[in-house]
């Protein structure tokens, strides 16, 4: 990150992730110590049920800029961010997920991004004609639909909102989360319409997903609730007023 002078925040949300979450750490720090800027990693465990917590609280002994902490119960993605957020004290505010389907690496080129476009908001983009994506046809298509869903109910500049890889100028996340409700499904749609609605800029970055998880069908349940989600959006938007306030 050639010019950063402060400090990042690393966002991790995990849930279930034992196997992996301690050598996923290992490579976000090896990746973070070879750029050479200060930063901290913030991994939050949203109410795990395996060996997950164990496993951070292993990777993280003896490094001082790995703040651990944990939710009790599962609360979704959305809160888990929003609660490390509160122990953050960067410049900057990146969130990864912590399967490392999109790699650590690609935030130097969100980085890169929000400098030459002057942004305050740099989102990885599947929806971007330069993304290289390895995932399910089945995901590809119910991120169409989902485009087309929220191409028809808001104004977003944007084609993706969905992807986990993110950067932000801490003052936006300051100034936006108060006003996101969303926990789960539609964390992210809710965030980003915050922030454009705020006026602050938000670009679009080319992404490479490496989808390494072996899952069964997508849940019908999980669509539902995000589709009720994603109106309650609107309906906060349009109808009350929410975001105004």
């Amino acid at each position: 990150m050639k010019g950063f002078k402060g400090k990042l925040s690393i966002l991790v949300p995990a849930h279930n992730e034992g196997p992996h979450i301690y050598g996923n750490i290992r490579e976000i720090q090896r990746v973070f110590n070879e750029i050479g800027c200060q930063y901290e990693l913030i991994i939050i465990d949203d109410g795990s049920t395996d060996e997950t917590y164990g496993n951070i609280q292993k990777a993280a002994k003896g490094f001082s800029n790995i703040i651990v902490k944990k939710i009790r119960r599962n609360q979704g993605k959305g809160r888990a961010l929003k609660y490390g957020f509160r122990f953050a004290k960067g410049d900057l505010v990146a969130f990864l997920d912590a399967d490392l389907d999109l790699h650590p690496e690609q935030i130097q080129y969100l980085f890169k991004i929000m400098n030459k476009d002057r942004a305050d908001v740099v989102i990885g983009s599947k929806r971007h004609p330069e993304s290289k994506l390895d995932y399910p046809r089945q995901r590809k298509f119910i991120s169409h639909i989902y485009f087309l869903v929220i191409k028809s109910l808001f104004s977003l500049p944007i084609k993706d909102t969905q992807t986990g890889l993110k950067l932000f100028k801490y003052e936006v996340l300051k100034k936006v989360f108060p006003k996101v409700l969303v926990k789960r499904y539609a964390f992210d749609l809710e965030l980003l319409v915050n922030i454009h609605h705020l006026g602050y800029k938000i670009v679009e970055a080319p992404i490479t997903l490496n989808y390494q998880r072996i899952m069964g069908r997508i849940r019908l349940k999980d669509l539902y609730h995000t589709g009720m989600d994603t109106l309650a959006i609107f309906y906060r938007m349009h109808i009350l007023r929410h975001y105004d306030r």
